[in-house]
């Protein structure tokens, strides 16, 4: 059960234009299911993206990667992205990069561009073929499909162990002109990004060039996606796109443009909001857990501890059970590598309570303080360090049962 998320409306999920979006049923691992995503973008569009840094990427990555960085040499921008879910196209080898390739091929066909101009992506089980002749199959119905209203069904479409789609959008006002930025997201487990997250996509219709759009996408993904942890797993195929469709001019040119801020702003905040309904989500987590290190000498020292605490098993099964056995979380931060940390000066809180102080058990601590908070479902727990200005947050989610359940069966 997810944990105070629900399925967005439709009508709240607002088109942006020059993005087009259709889905099909092709039926790529279980019978009559949205499964095969097509996205069409307008010829001006720019498109930013961020992998994943496991060293055994799957292929659609690897040929992500590679189109993309063609853009800027070929002047051959992206015009279709291509979505499968029920099969992630990793550890496939040669045959695996080949159907990508021939997927993308075909996509292009049909929409009049070159396949270097296609993008694919992949989810699912890893060290399967790839069933192209079914993605093949499936691309008319979901190029007859394609509209700017279809964010839900596009959701829906990139779904994995997900229980809920995921998806949101912003609108706002610069310079008199109104600027929307829609996004959807998939991930409930396999998630420790080391960049971003399964699979993610985010869009507006402003003006932004592409070396513009690069660092904007980086900076965001650090304030977001690249917070959170479900299990500490970094998947094969984790993918965050950035498109610009350029239909709204609001003068960016680069990142010392005036409107530059406020767009980082809005993209930044959507971004945070998509990646932690990957946690909401997380496979069989009930609490919603925030964890925040603050007075750290920098902000990824502040991350490691952060981190630290959140992979811990010990203090992940702690949350769910609503045991306060918080000396877990002390050793976690003191196993997490800082090695110059002087616990003495560490404080701990749970919500509104003072757990440990000055790196021992607060005089004032009632255990039954704690449990009324890990009662709770979601659960801020701020760690202070004494040792700078630096921060950190990392959102997170406790570990259950289900979570054993739904891994131990996911291929059947």
């Amino acid at each position: 059960m997810a944990v105070n998320l629900s399925v967005p409306l439709a009508s709240e999920l607002k088109p942006v234009s020059g993005l087009e979006l259709g889905y099909a049923k092709a039926n790529i691992k279980k019978a009559d299911r949205k499964d095969l995503l097509v996205m069409k973008l307008a010829p001006e569009a720019t498109v930013a993206g961020v992998f994943t840094k496991n060293r055994f990427c799957a292929a659609p990555v690897q040929i992500c990667k590679a189109n993309l960085e063609k853009t800027g040499k070929d002047n051959k921008p992206i015009r279709a992205l291509m979505v499968n879910t029920g099969n992630a196209n990793a550890g496939t080898g040669e045959s695996g990069y080949k159907d990508a390739v021939d997927t993308s091929a075909a996509l292009a066909k049909l929409l009049g561009c070159e396949a270097e101009q296609v993008l694919p992506f992949s989810t699912g089980v890893i060290l399967e073929p790839l069933p192209a002749d079914k993605i093949i199959a499936g691309l008319p119905a979901a190029i007859a499909d394609l509209k700017e209203d279809n964010w839900l069904n596009a959701a829906e479409a990139i779904m994995t162990t997900d229980t809920i789609p995921k998806a949101a959008s912003r609108v706002i006002i610069i310079d008199g002109k109104t600027v929307t930025i829609t996004g959807m997201c998939k991930g409930s487990g396999m998630i420790k990004p080391n960049m971003a997250t399964m699979l993610g996509f985010i869009a507006t219709d402003a003006d932004i060039p592409q070396d513009v759009l690069e660092v904007m996408l980086k900076s965001a993904v650090n304030k977001s996606f690249n917070c959170i942890t479900v299990d500490g797993d970094t998947s094969t195929n984790d993918s965050l796109i950035l498109m610009a469709t350029g239909k709204v001019d609001i003068g960016i040119t680069s990142t010392a443009s005036g409107n530059y801020q406020t767009m980082l702003h809005a993209v930044t905040d959507l971004a945070q909001e998509l990646s932690q309904k990957i946690i909401r989500d997380g496979e069989g987590a009930s609490k919603f857990i925030t964890i925040t290190v603050e007075e750290g000498k920098s902000e990824d020292e502040c991350r490691q501890i952060a981190y630290s605490v959140a992979h811990s098993p010990l203090v992940k099964t702690a949350f769910f059970a609503s045991d306060p056995n918080l000396g877990r979380i002390l050793a976690a931060i003191g196993y997490a590598g800082i090695d110059d940390l002087d616990v003495e000066k560490l404080n701990l809180y749970l919500d509104d309570v003072w757990v440990a102080k000055n790196g021992g058990r607060n005089p004032d601590y009632l255990e039954e303080d704690g449990q009324r908070v890990m009662k709770k479902n979601e659960i801020l727990v701020r760690i202070t360090l004494a040792r700078g200005n630096a921060t950190s947050t990392v959102w997170t989610c406790d570990l259950s049962h289900d979570y054993v359940s739904i891994n131990a069966d996911y291929r059947s």
